[in-house]
């Protein structure tokens, strides 16, 4: 199971984007199943230069867009105490597998 999911709310803790949020886009997993990069809304911005292809309608030029970051550079978002948080998981009394905040044992989903 994985700490951080697909449309999670989480903050980068370092680099150049350091304090932004936003949400999960993507979890990147390479060929030996381990995923150690997300794609996260409006942050880690490029700029990527693109050939024009008049058949497919795409026009030349340079275009900004999300590129992948490795996932310790993110925390997930504690909504209830409106700061970065570490996860944990734990399986409830009656037997479902969750995800939790370190900080407050809060829920943050359940599987």
């Amino acid at each position: 199971m994985q700490k951080i999911k697909k449309g999670d709310e989480v903050v980068i803790i370092t680099g150049k984007d350091k304090g932004k949020r936003g949400k999960v886009m993507k979890i990147v997993v390479k060929r030996n199943g381990l995923s150690r990069k997300v794609m996260v809304e409006n942050a880690n911005l490029v700029k990527k230069h693109v050939r024009a292809n008049p058949n497919q309608g795409i026009e030349g030029g340079v275009v900004e867009k999300e590129a992948a970051m490795d996932i310790s550079n993110i925390a997930i978002w504690n909504p209830m105490t409106k700061k970065a948080d570490r996860v944990g998981i734990k399986y409830l009394d009656d037997g479902r597998k969750v995800r939790y905040f370190k900080s407050n044992n809060e829920v943050v989903d359940v599987i």
